[in-house]
């Protein structure tokens, strides 16, 4: 963890390092990470001593790496970049180009970090963003111990961040866990989930935990149900190779909407030092009630969008994007119903639903509560109650929301239903932020909270396993089910609608 005085005081700089990007040449560096060192520099978190490596494929230099990610990033910016500061983060660029199977590449990377060191005063420490597919996750850190850059100890320290996606399945999540830690301690491990740097995620404890009017609530005796929803607007645009191979089940539930369940769910920590907090999220992994073959078939939903509208977009048929089988099988909606089998939720479902071309981006967890009892209302013109319903809202407009009834003024009894509405920005102002910057200032800090565990990946995969296996010895037979800018198929309507529920409406 960071020192105290950093928990005490606010933050401070990270430590002197060296941050390696594999794969610098993707959308990722331009887009998220380079942007995301800039505000940090801004806000004076990233350390004096500090450079960065990219590696690629790329024939590059040096020279014409600064000069392409100064062109890109200043393009995809949405706001202008102070001169000088920014210069400063280019002038710490550095390119070295190769193969990552290349056992060549890593003594040359060896090479360049100690220059790095010289020139900069790193001190030795890196941390290796493995910004690349998943197919050299394994790979890469084998070379960098092979090559003796794996170092970690009390003068130095290494640490590997590791993109999503972690397996395609548990004996895939196994494998790859098997083969980071032949070569790294845990503590070196840093699986990142981007959702995890969005502030009202990193809110919902805080928001439980330090309001007491909330946190002596948050259980079964009064809370009804629980509602996510991962919606985006748009179809797999480019992304056909992959995604065909993916599915919005494997891209987004394992991870990213089993991140917001378990912080929503879990048990207050004994502290917020990381693997605290972890264990808590873990438990909550483990007590996910398993689905058995009939209940994929009755509790979880798939759809495939087709042809639509989307605001003044037009989106043909899944099937027939760039790079998509015209047969695909593969789902870009899921629905599931699940249930936390322990004492504080049993009984309270848990829905999620997450999908491509829908009507909104959205990003959202509803916590509903129990109706109180109609008696007292049943001799007035109420016919009956809503049910008050509390809504995180992750994105686009971070915030939370709270509705309850209330009395519309007049001689007789009648009910309304108001909001009130927290948004950061109306409060806090709007930071320029692509929500990597918490996360990476974390890895340079050593913190890990924000980041996966080992247990945590199996754990998730467990509960998925059964659906992908269901769903891929039956394949589905009504594709495309739902039509591009609606909600998703009706039978995810039908599966919150047989217990006398309904997804929140979303305006």
């Amino acid at each position: 963890m960071r020192e105290n005085e950093t928990k005490k005081n606010g933050a401070l700089p990270a430590g002197p390092c060296t941050l390696v990007i594999f794969g610098a040449s993707g959308d990722l560096t331009k887009r998220k990470l380079v942007p995301a060192l800039y505000n940090l520099a801004r806000q004076r978190l990233l350390p004096e001593s500090f450079a960065i490596l990219g590696i690629a494929r790329n024939p590059f230099t040096t020279e014409t790496f600064r000069a392409q990610i100064a062109a890109e990033v200043r393009d995809e910016s949405s706001t202008s970049l102070d001169a000088g500061l920014w210069d400063s983060i280019v002038s710490r660029l550095y390119y070295l180009s190769g193969e990552f199977d290349d056992p060549g590449v890593y003594k040359k990377l060896g090479g360049e970090l100690a220059r790095i060191d010289k020139d900069h005063g790193t001190r030795g420490n890196v941390l290796f963003y493995l910004a690349t597919s998943p197919d050299f996750f394994a790979t890469i850190p084998k070379h960098l111990n092979e090559a003796g850059l794996t170092r970690d100890d009390g003068e130095r320290w290494t640490r590997v961040i590791v993109e999503k996606p972690f397996g395609r399945d548990l004996a895939s999540a196994l494998k790859l866990n098997s083969a980071l830690e032949e070569v790294l301690e845990e503590k070196q491990i840093y699986r990142i989930d981007h959702y995890l740097g969005k502030e009202t995620v990193q809110n919902i404890l805080v928001f439980r935990l330090a309001n007491g009017i909330f946190e002596h609530l948050w259980n079964a005796k009064y809370i009804d149900h629980v509602q996510i929803t991962v919606a985006e607007t748009l179809g797999v645009e480019q992304r056909g190779g992959y995604y065909d191979h993916s599915g919005a089940l494997r891209d987004m539930v394992p991870n990213h909407i089993f991140q917001l369940i378990t912080l929503t769910a879990m048990e207050p920590p004994i502290s917020f030092e990381a693997d605290a907090v972890r264990d808590e999220q873990v438990k909550v992994l483990r007590a996910m009630k398993p689905l058995s073959d009939e209940d994929v078939l009755t509790h979880t939903v798939r759809g495939q969008y087709g042809a639509g509208t989307i605001g003044n977009r037009k989106l043909p048929n899944y099937r027939a994007e760039k790079d998509v089988d015209p047969h695909s099988n593969t789902e870009t909606f899921a629905a599931m119903e699940l249930a936390v089998d322990n004492w504080r939720w049993t009984g309270v479902p848990f829905y999620l639903r997450v999908g491509k071309a829908l009507a909104k981006r959205v990003t959202e967890i509803t916590v509903q509560f129990k109706q109180p009892p109609f008696t007292l209302f049943r001799d007035t013109s109420i016919d009956a109650l809503s049910p008050n319903q509390l809504v995180i809202n992750v994105q686009p407009d971070e915030g939370i929301s709270l509705s309850f009834g209330a009395k519309i003024p007049g001689a007789t009894v009648k009910l309304g239903e108001v909001n009130m509405n927290f948004r950061y920005s109306d409060y806090f102002g709007s930071t320029p932020a692509t929500g990597y910057e918490r996360l990476l200032y974390d890895a340079m800090c050593g913190d890990q909270t924000l980041f996966q565990r080992a247990d945590m990946v199996e754990a998730a995969w467990k509960t998925v396993d059964p659906v992908l296996a269901v769903w891929q010895a039956l394949p589905a037979r009504s594709f495309p089910n739902y039509a591009a800018g609606s909600w998703g198929p009706k039978e995810a309507d039908t599966l919150l609608e047989r217990d006398g529920r309904a997804w929140r409406v979303i305006e």
